[in-house]
């Protein structure tokens, strides 16, 4: 069993990578490993896609590095492999994105990323630190976790997906923010779980025995 962390020079990997391979060594969940290299993509049982700062510039820097996107689409869509983004890497699952104008996303799952407009103008945008959970419905990256439950986010973007269903949790800010989204084998985190201390280690632990 091994998980792939996609190194595009666009997301803090070192605590991510620290983060998978505690979780992974205590569960038994096999290696973890950092690359860049789609052989070893398609070759890795699971695919975590971390992603910080703009939508547009993690795009750009995910497509140029040749090969490398059509490795993770192959063993995402067309082997069914479970995937997990986080972050702009979950932002860019979409349809579309709005910052900078308008990015097209992977379209794995329908939505608009859109700006964060709280409905109360005291709150600050970016949305940043600590927010409770609100679940939806039961999903197994989910398991042991509950609303109330909370996690640490940086983000001034939020997905609105089109699709309830693919909408998994989502947390309140003046406003309902999207936190997590999936469906089949792919589920992605506007949160870092690698940051949200137990909420992020137990949706780490899931992710890594997840078989669907």
């Amino acid at each position: 069993m091994s998980t792939a962390i996609i190194d595009y020079e666009s997301g803090n990997l070192h605590s991510a990578e620290k983060a998978f391979q505690r979780v992974a060594a205590e569960t038994g969940s096999g290696e973890v490993f950092v690359t860049t290299d789609p052989d070893a993509v398609r070759r890795a049982d699971r695919i975590v896609l971390p992603g910080d700062g703009a939508f547009p510039a993690c795009r750009a820097a995910l497509f140029e590095r040749s090969g490398l996107f059509d490795a993770i689409e192959e063993a995402v869509i067309t082997q069914g492999r479970p995937f997990m983004g986080i972050c702009i890497g979950m932002q860019m699952l979409a349809s579309r994105g709005l910052e900078h104008g308008e990015t097209p996303g992977f379209g794995w799952i329908e939505g608009t990323v859109t700006p964060i407009d709280p409905g109360d103008p005291t709150l600050k945008v970016p949305h940043m630190g600590w927010n409770d959970l609100i679940l939806g419905d039961p999903h197994p990256v989910l398991d042991g976790i509950s609303s109330g439950d909370h996690a640490y986010f940086v983000h001034s973007y939020h997905f609105q997906v089109a699709n309830g269903p693919d909408r998994l949790a989502h947390v309140d800010y003046a406003g309902d923010i999207t936190a997590v989204v999936g469906r089949d084998t792919i589920v992605g985190t506007q949160f870092h779980p690698e940051k949200s201390q137990a909420t992020g280690l137990r949706i780490i632990a899931n992710f890594l025995r997840w078989t669907p």
